[in-house]
């Protein structure tokens, strides 16, 4: 089962997760959400749309921007809607 990974613990892990681009991306009721900041980042990608972000706070320590969504996808990738994917050093490994 993935599991996103950082500072020491599991952020997120599902067995249903979505794989886009090499990426993980885990349905948003696999999210732990008490690890979970919503940031004021957008990033527009040309086939998924535009991307919103969450800050991970970990035992007191915050990894900006270090988890991705798009809330509004285009067509394409309707497929990870409401699923969230993660970069910034957190490891997703699959066991």
């Amino acid at each position: 089962m993935p599991k996103a990974i950082w500072n020491g613990v599991v952020v997120a892990e599902s067995d249903n997760c979505e794989r886009v681009e090499g990426n993980y991306y885990f349905p948003a009721e696999a999210l732990k959400s008490e690890y979970f900041k919503s940031s004021d980042t957008h990033t527009t990608c040309s086939w998924k749309g535009v991307a919103s972000y969450y800050t991970l706070e970990v035992n007191g320590q915050q990894n900006p921007d270090a988890a991705w969504y798009y809330p509004e996808p285009k067509a394409a990738a309707q497929n990870i809607k409401g699923y969230v994917a993660f970069w910034r050093g957190v490891a997703v490994e699959n066991t």
